[in-house]
């Protein structure tokens, strides 16, 4: 396994498919690269250098104790790219993986980036609050932590055979292998790391980050999505970012890098080709 080791001892499982222009996949809670395989097979066969890790406690990488939140999440990421020594890479980010990419540009700015893309992406907040009325209230991310302390299996299943894909809508086509996958991905993580990342997608402010954004950047999202919903996700946030393009996929669930995979793909790499 390609693996590398961080300055504070986490291990991180990586795949690093094809050659040419570097593109960096950051996945999903409670998700891996495993996530992205779609994406990472079209463009690689693309001519692209498709790269994508285990968050840290996610799929292959360790279960750490600490460091389960955006600021420790970023800093792995930048590892991870200084140490491939990438140049001009494209960071492409989803659900929370959108989040750790914006917070990666707050931090650590865009000399190594030449592009951009927010998946149904958590910024810029997925909280409701004073300033965020469109958000999310707290109750919903209760409601999924108290889940994931009552039995984390089930939570998963009924996450994915319901909002996650949009199973749950009339005449929705959502296979047993995609639930299956969802959930053998959830499981793989470790439950300290997925329960604190609950809060780091959800009550983390990207706002600052966005405003940094000085790159080229995609914005996709579904208007169905029942994870993320629009409103207070990507629209706010083509708003911050500078440069960005929004695209909306229209009856597209939070989970459309698999149900709308081929459309995706297609907009990528024409992002990429620009």
């Amino acid at each position: 396994m390609s693996t590398i080791t961080t300055q504070d001892g986490t291990q991180f499982f990586y795949k690093d498919w094809g050659s040419g222009p570097p593109v960096v996949f950051s996945h999903g809670w409670p998700l891996s690269s495993d996530s992205w395989e779609a994406q990472m097979l079209f463009l690689a066969s693309h001519g692209y250098r498709c790269i994508a890790h285990d968050r840290r406690g996610h799929g292959r990488s360790s279960q750490t104790w600490s460091g389960n939140e955006m600021d420790t999440y970023a800093d792995d990421l930048a590892e991870l790219i200084e140490t491939l020594a990438l140049k001009d890479a494209v960071l492409i980010g989803f659900s929370a993986g959108g989040g750790e990419v914006a917070r990666y540009i707050g931090r650590h700015g865009t000399q190594r980036v030449a592009k951009a893309a927010l998946i149904a992406a958590v910024p810029p907040l997925m909280l409701k609050t004073e300033a965020n009325p469109g958000g999310l209230p707290m109750e919903k991310f209760d409601a999924i932590r108290q889940g994931a302390i009552a039995d984390r299996s089930q939570l998963y299943k009924d996450i994915a055979s319901g909002p996650f894909f949009g199973a749950n809508r009339p005449g929705a086509k959502v296979s047993q292998g995609m639930i299956d996958a969802f959930w053998l991905q959830g499981m793989q993580a470790g439950h300290k790391n997925t329960f604190d990342c609950i809060k780091a997608f959800s009550e983390t402010d990207f706002t600052e980050d966005l405003l940094k954004f000085d790159v080229p950047t995609l914005i996709i999202h579904g208007d169905d999505d029942q994870i993320v919903p629009i409103g207070a996700a990507a629209l706010r946030s083509a708003k911050l970012v500078k440069n960005s393009t929004l695209k909306i996929y229209p009856g597209a669930p939070h989970g459309l890098a698999d149900t709308h995979k081929d459309q995706l793909n297609a907009d990528l790499l024409a992002f990429l080709q620009s």
